[in-house]
């Protein structure tokens, strides 16, 4: 409510004609030599307001949208609290430039940034009873980087947009009106304002409002598109179109009347833009990674790689605000020509109804650690093509999604995945694969003689003492293989009493730990610890570890124990195209000996050809190849309701992972279950995660390195061959 509501009528004549004449004296002064405005201020309160008021306005740019890119420049998906892209003065249609300046402040190329006359016409029409603004172009634009700067600095969005202006307000704003035509000319604040006005929730700025409502550029709007944004501008959800279709085609009307009088347009254009019906093709704004155009999850994972990162702000709230508000451009190691046949494949591997059976594969490139694809079969929101809708990201750690919030799904149990790392520890103590271990032995008990020389080896298998916390004797999933057995063929055939006589055999237990250390095992809680393979448990698979996580240790075995930490963005840059920063690759020749992680490819190769691998067939019953050199290893959790294929090219090393993906892993056993319209009287890792994986490698190994392995040293495969020469 205004003061001079409720006033007589002749009372509040009078109060408004002092208030105008004084308002105008004020005006007058800020036009006025600096020794003239000290003489009167000195005699007039309001003055020596005015004069005491800044004149430098901080022009900070409005809020921007981010870009997340794929590495082909591709769109991934888009962030802001303000859907706006700036445009240049020549890219503006002339008839947006001239409809606004013809319905909001016709005088603007006349007037030093306040229109005296246009306050008293204003405050005239007030006192009859018409509400008319006086603002012209130049303050509104002030207004509004008054705004966006209170914005930028974390305001409350909704207090900064529609709290009240007093008095004191509305000076300020004029007298840094004043100041801003002095600093700045014509077309620039022209250019500014164009850029920086609100039109709708979805569209601020006049390419953005273009887009929205009519899907084209700024520099293509037609006179009616023209008039139409032109007059939501003095009340957007007073004239929208989308909501009030019949006050916007009045207020349209309107400025093409103004047009017409100011002589901006013809009368023939007037007509026949008056006859023209609005037209709407509405693109409304989406942004998030929920609404991304492609690759949901593993956007959420670059954009909190961001926001953890303290050189993009001191704070959480900082680095948000940066995102959010910076126009940041965030190109990523995405390979859509990856992402699109990976999204394909895990979509199909469970069928439209999932019945919440996750099914996941992301890749990494051995040797740089850039992450390639991210898929899963589900979506974040309702309605977007699938039944199983979630935002866990399946494929990463859970501190790795949402910073400290629980975003990732935590990793899932490995099973046999695991095992290569026992095999890893066995080479690396230079010992062959082709050695023969006891494999009949089931028994380890609570005394074991195990060789550690950094941990306590915890964890025992032994029937007799189950009672005192031990777990039942080793079983292996077939029962013909209780007997001498060869490192080689325990590991291909996922013989869980070889990895553990293989583990016994070693001159350090320890051993297995540095392996696991230089694959950069960690669990998938993802807080930086490693994995603790003193626990026996783990040597199977136990702990739950994350699908990025397992690609990146078997992008180790590709890269000849060349260990790199994944990477998922290469560049940041600001809205300037200044470098802001990005993730350079990290990666550590040796990590692994090059000779054990041959030797191990060697042995994984036997996987796909002869072992557990082998059982990867088509709907036919026919092996499936993915038509070049690779290396695998499958995993099954106890309960069958986790499974795995881990394989690996010489580009290319991904993990395949189907099963129980938000709950407990022995909530649902994977055992007479019907999956995509098929009964499996049990889930194995060759069964349907090998599938996935095969159809998915064969598809996309085209694009990168697919060439034969190294081979192997002698020595690391036949028990009596001479080690290399120093």
């Amino acid at each position: 409510m205004s003061f001079l509501d409720g006033m007589p009528t002749a009372l509040k004549s009078l109060t408004t004609f002092f208030a105008v004449s004084a308002l105008c004296g004020v005006l007058a002064v800020g036009f006025l030599a600096p020794v003239t405005v000290a003489t009167w201020a000195a005699a007039d309160s309001s003055a020596k307001f005015f004069d005491s008021l800044p004149t430098e306005l901080e022009v900070t740019p409005p809020a921007l949208v981010t870009k997340i890119l794929a590495a082909d420049g591709s769109l991934i998906g888009t962030v802001f609290t303000q859907n706006r892209t700036p445009v240049t003065l020549d890219q503006i249609s002339q008839h947006a430039k001239d409809a606004l300046i013809a319905i909001e402040d016709y005088r603007f190329y006349e007037h030093g940034g306040v229109d005296p006359t246009g306050v008293v016409r204003a405050a005239i029409a007030n006192l009859r009873g018409d509400r008319q603004g006086a603002s012209t172009l130049t303050q509104q634009y002030v207004a509004n980087v008054l705004k966006e700067n209170k914005l930028a600095r974390g305001g409350d969005p909704a207090a900064v947009l529609t709290g009240p202006k007093s008095l004191g307000d509305k000076l300020r704003e004029m007298k840094l009106a004043i100041a801003l035509e002095k600093r700045y000319s014509k077309e620039q604040i022209l250019e500014g304002y164009l850029n920086i006005v609100y039109f709708s929730t979805h569209a601020y700025g006049i390419q953005a409002a273009s887009q929205y409502f009519f899907t084209v550029d700024a520099k293509d709007l037609s006179l009616p598109q023209a008039a139409l944004l032109a007059g939501i501008v003095n009340g957007p959800s007073v004239y929208s179109p989308t909501t009030q279709p019949d006050a916007a085609l009045e207020r349209r009307n309107l400025v093409l009347d103004t047009m017409l009088e100011r002589g901006y347009i013809t009368q023939e254009q007037h007509d026949e833009a008056v006859a023209t019906p609005i037209e709407l093709r509405l693109s409304p704004s989406r942004q998030g990674c929920a609404y991304a155009v492609q690759a949901q999850y593993f956007c959420d994972y670059v954009l909190h790689q961001v926001l953890n990162d303290p050189a993009y702000g001191a704070t959480p709230e900082d680095r948000a605000l940066t995102v959010q508000r910076s126009g940041l451009v965030i190109t990523t190691t995405l390979d859509p020509r990856l992402q699109g046949p990976a999204q394909t494949q895990v979509d199909a591997t469970a069928g439209a109804n999932p019945d919440r059976w996750g099914a996941s594969l992301v890749t990494v490139q051995p040797g740089t650690g850039r992450v390639l694809s991210m898929a899963q079969n589900t979506r974040m929101l309702e309605g977007q093509g699938l039944d199983f809708v979630t935002s866990y990201n399946f494929n990463v750690d859970r501190t790795d999604a949402n910073g400290n919030q629980l975003g990732g799904a935590g990793g899932f149990q490995p099973g046999s995945a695991m095992k290569p790392v026992t095999l890893a520890a066995w080479l690396s103590e230079g010992k062959p694969t082709d050695q023969v271990v006891n494999a009949a032995q089931r028994r380890y008990p609570l005394n074991h003689p195990w060789r550690n020389t950094c941990a306590r080896v915890t964890g025992a298998f032994d029937d007799t003492t189950v009672s005192l916390g031990t777990a039942p004797d080793l079983r292996n999933n077939d029962e013909g293989w209780y007997r001498p057995l060869t490192v080689r063929e325990g590991v291909y055939n996922s013989i869980n009493t070889a990895t553990f006589a293989s583990a016994a055999g070693l001159r350090d237990f320890c051993s297995i730990q540095r392996a696991a250390d230089a694959l950069g095992m960690h669990d998938g809680e993802g807080r930086a610890a490693p994995l603790d393979m003193s626990t026996l448990g783990n040597l199977l698979g136990g702990p739950n570890v994350s699908p990025l996580t397992m690609a990146n240790a078997f992008a180790t075995f590709a890269a000849n124990g060349t260990h790199c930490v994944p990477i998922s963005i290469t560049e940041v840059k600001d809205a300037n195209g200044n470098r802001l920063g990005g993730q350079t690759p990290q990666c550590r020749a040796g990590a692994l000996s090059p000779d054990v992680a041959k030797a191990a490819t060697n042995v994984l190769q036997d996987v796909l050809t002869k072992g557990s691998g082998y059982h990867i067939k088509d709907n036919s019953d026919r092996t499936i190849s993915i038509g070049a050199p690779a290396a695998a290893k499958t995993g099954t959790n106890q309960f069958n309701s986790q499974t795995w294929v881990m394989g690996y090219t010489r580009g290319l090393s991904t993990a395949s992972f189907f099963g129980e993906a938000l709950g407990n892993p022995e909530d649902r056993v994977g055992r007479n279950v019907v999956i995509n319209g098929k009964f499996w009287p049990n889930i194995d890792g060759a069964y349907i995660a090998g599938p996935q994986w095969a159809y998915y490698m064969r598809t996309v190994l085209v694009h990168y390195d697919r060439g034969g392995f190294d081979p192997p040293p002698p020595h690391l495969i036949r028990a009596g061959a001479p080690p290399p020469r120093p």
